[in-house]
């Protein structure tokens, strides 16, 4: 016989939606920080074509 699920309590479905935007903030500030690193030349982790390779292509 189907029984009827019990529900979720407040706190446990706010501590999830708060791990949930904390781990999206975090991506979000790695992101930002490769963007960062790759606009200013510094970035070590991050492989890209180098800007010498497109002008030559032309």
């Amino acid at each position: 016989m189907a029984v009827p699920k019990k529900k979720t309590s407040k706190s446990k479905r706010d501590k999830r939606k708060a791990t949930w935007k904390r781990k999206a903030a975090l991506q979000a500030q790695r992101a930002l920080s490769l963007g960062k690193s790759v606009l200013t030349g510094r970035a070590k982790g991050f492989v890209y074509p180098a800007q010498d390779e497109e002008e030559t292509e032309e």
